[in-house]
């Protein structure tokens, strides 16, 4: 696909030139494709095994141990070395690179957990013996989805709000900024408690919950372009020449507005890593269990002796952090039209 449009290719040019967000969007977009398939990558189960010209996918579906010459007709253990010996003599196993799943407890440790880093677990185990190397690639993944979900729908929501009370004015401008006023001074932290106490939290209660606040961030830059934009001689010829205000709003504002959205977004996308990390620190995020690196931080927090765990989600969320901001940055920076025209 070629780009044609002399805009869209000054703006790519203007991301290319800043050479830190530039980086950081390759080094990002690198680890979020590692860690989206993280079920093939740390995994307590094999990705595919052959038994008896027979192929298994166990990542997709249960086994019987029976169906590999075991005695039981539970689920297969993967792990157990009895069924490894049985798979191998008559068929071949293919398993992850890191033969953990976010979930699974190492039985088989040689001090008690948290243990310290060695050459099966490269990052230490945390204090209920799951290895945090798994721990880390599946709470990144997590993080980052529901970053990108929240952000995508406070995007709209936040967009087509602030369309209406840019483009229209009056008394719809008027009291959408005061439900505005009113609702952003609800206590957002109060309500995920008393939540967190009536029933347990998921992915999405929690989404649903921020939902309700985080778009409002996105009213204010999109109510100002269009407030500014509404009265521009183009809008008044397109209502002249009768045209419809919505489709005004979609062929001929929308556009500039969505420039100030898109240089916001990643600044968005940061803070909601940032609210789930906080969450799970404080006990009220995604359910007990869970792949998180707030809970990584947490459990740094209650066991001092063991400061890889500190550390691990501590750089985590650093590296994840830093690498949106810079982004950001160069998205900011390439959407910028004091920049678009120059040669600087």
């Amino acid at each position: 696909m070629t780009i044609t449009n002399p805009i869209t290719l000054r703006r790519l040019q203007n991301f290319r030139k800043s050479r830190r967000g530039y980086v950081s969007f390759w080094i990002f977009l690198t680890l979020l494709i590692l860690t989206l398939p993280a079920e093939f990558i740390a995994n307590d189960k094999p990705i595919a095994v052959s038994y008896q010209g027979e192929v298994f996918f166990p990542l997709f579906k249960k086994y019987k141990e029976t169906e590999f010459g075991g005695t039981f007709e539970t689920e297969a253990d993967y792990t157990d070395p009895y069924i490894i010996q049985k798979i191998k003599t008559d068929g071949w196993i293919i398993k992850p690179i890191i033969p953990f799943d976010h979930q699974t407890v190492s039985w088989d440790l040689t001090m008690p957990a948290p243990s310290a880093p060695d050459s099966i677990h490269i990052l230490g185990t945390d204090d209920q013996a799951r290895d945090v190397l798994a721990r880390v690639i599946y709470g990144f993944r997590i993080s980052v989805i529901f970053g990108f979900t929240l952000t995508i729908i406070s995007a709209v929501i936040g967009v087509f709000a602030g369309a209406l009370q840019g483009y229209f004015g009056g008394w719809v401008d008027l009291i959408g900024q005061r439900f505005i006023e009113i609702w952003s001074g609800m206590p957002t932290l109060y309500l995920l408690i008393i939540l967190s106490s009536i029933i347990e939290p998921n992915f999405w209660w929690l989404l649903g919950l921020l939902l309700l606040f985080s778009w409002m961030g996105f009213v204010g830059v999109v109510r100002a372009e269009f407030l500014r934009a509404r009265n521009f001689d183009y809008v008044r010829a397109a209502r002249a020449l009768g045209l419809g205000d919505f489709k005004i709003m979609l062929r001929h504002v929308l556009p500039n507005a969505l420039v100030a959205t898109m240089a916001f977004m990643p600044f968005t996308l940061a803070g909601s890593v940032t609210i789930l990390t906080s969450l799970d620190f404080l006990g009220i995020g995604l359910p007990a269990g869970s792949a998180s690196l707030g809970e990584l931080l947490a459990q740094g927090k209650a066991n001092f002796q063991a400061p890889w765990l500190a550390l691990t989600g501590f750089f985590a969320i650093a590296i994840m952090l830093s690498l949106l901001i810079f982004i950001g940055e160069a998205v900011r920076d390439a959407f910028d039209p004091r920049k678009l025209f120059t040669n600087r």
